[in-house]
């Protein structure tokens, strides 16, 4: 077991403003399971670039006396049309089929699946292969960013079952269950701070509900005293005011009961209640500074709305005995299909890996689109009966 040591590092981009990562101190484990969470541009995958050494820190520095490894692995043009057995030279040169081979059975998948072309192999399928590679040495710290991106339910399984019996890695993902399933140490980009806590997702998120619940009922209190002694400070103000005004300058025949040694007694009085307004003033900063501490790692939450554009037409997309191939394939991704997607309808499309989820989604998006070039379309082939309303339009997120 050795120590990954992270000393005042900040990072900022070139042309930046402001640092993403700013005087971080940390240290970790080589053989824990550490689930990195932190919201979208918190600099998640900027630190696992650092890590890496892509990136120079613009102060203080990464100390480690391990190799790393990153998932997914760049796959180019080019790549797509060798087998995963070729690419294991260029991702892991080190590592042997044989031992590629091992891993691969761990997590539920076909040798033969290495000598196929990397396109014919569906996302989930090549998400697993490249873990089967990540993972084929021993002695290096792995870097793993959202390893459950397009896999499916029975996928997502495998992966989950497989990541638990490893060691020595940090888990990047949004996939809630598969950090509690996975993880034993959590390291948190929160707003303004990091740590590094004992534990999975829910057991950090229980911390943190219970840290921001203390923290708010605390930041409540300190805004009412905050507020009592404004207003006391504002009554002794103005009596001190109203009171210096009367020291000097009266008139002997309206106010005959007064006399010139009552000035040094109001203006005695005066400095008195004076100095109180300081005193207030004092307490007032000195609350408002253990305010300021309090909220700086609570997250706002931001209310997302969509609204979808109405069309003249209420059956918006119409399927009958529709099948899907691509020219080069061996046989069709589907057959038979019936269906039909009305305004309002909100549809959720369920299958194993490779069963055509994203073909008919980009079937559907070339029949509303037929002048517009979409990757991927080109040897697809459509059987049967699918329309999109005339001049419908699409929003697509991939």
């Amino acid at each position: 077991m050795a120590q990954i040591k992270v000393n005042d590092l900040t990072f900022c981009y070139e042309g930046s403003f402001d640092d993403v990562l700013s005087d971080v101190n940390f240290s970790i484990d080589t053989d824990w399971k550490l689930g990195l969470i932190g919201r979208n541009g918190k600099g998640k995958t900027t630190l696992l670039n650092l890590f890496l050494g892509k990136y120079e820190p613009t102060k203080g520095n990464i100390s480690s006396g391990m190799r790393f490894d990153y998932f997914p692995y760049d796959v180019s043009e080019e790549d797509l049309l060798k087998t995963a057995d070729e690419l294991i030279g260029k991702w892991k040169p080190e590592a042997e089929s044989w031992q590629v081979m091992v891993q691969m059975n761990q997590i539920g998948m076909d040798a033969e699946c290495l000598y196929r072309p990397f396109n014919t192999l569906s996302f989930g399928e090549r998400t697993r292969v490249m873990l089967a590679v990540l993972f084929a040495l021993e002695g290096e710290f792995l870097l793993i960013d959202e390893p459950t991106n397009h896999l499916d339910s029975q996928a997502r399984e495998l992966v989950k079952k497989y990541l638990a019996k490893k060691k020595g890695f940090i888990l990047v993902s949004h996939d809630r269950d598969l950090l509690d399933a996975v993880c034993d140490h959590v390291l948190v980009l929160n707003r303004k701070t990091i740590e590094v806590q004992t534990g999975n997702f829910s057991s950090w998120w229980e911390n943190k509900e219970k840290a921001d619940a203390f923290a708010k009922a605390e930041n409540e209190k300190h805004l009412k005293e905050i507020g009592k002694l404004k207003a006391a400070a504002d009554r002794a103000d103005r009596w001190a005011e109203k009171n210096e005004n009367t020291k000097i300058g009266f008139d002997p025949v309206k106010e005959h009961d007064r006399f010139l040694d009552t000035r040094a007694y109001i203006g005695a009085k005066t400095k008195k209640m004076q100095s109180r307004v300081k005193n207030f003033e004092h307490r007032i900063d000195k609350e408002i500074e253990e305010t300021e501490g309090l909220l700086q790692d609570i997250e706002k939450e931001i209310n997302l709305k969509v609204m979808p554009l109405k069309h003249h037409k209420d059956v918006l997309v119409l399927a009958r005995d529709l099948s899907l191939e691509y020219s080069d394939g061996d046989k069709p991704l589907f057959e038979g299909m019936r269906f039909e997607i009305r305004q309002g309808d909100r549809l959720v499309l369920r299958g194993d890996n490779g069963c055509g989820k994203s073909s008919i989604i980009k079937a559907i998006l070339k029949k509303a689109n037929p002048d517009e070039e979409i990757k991927g379309t080109q040897k697809l082939v459509e059987n049967g009966i699918l329309e999109v309303a005339s001049g419908l339009k699409i929003s697509y997120i991939n």
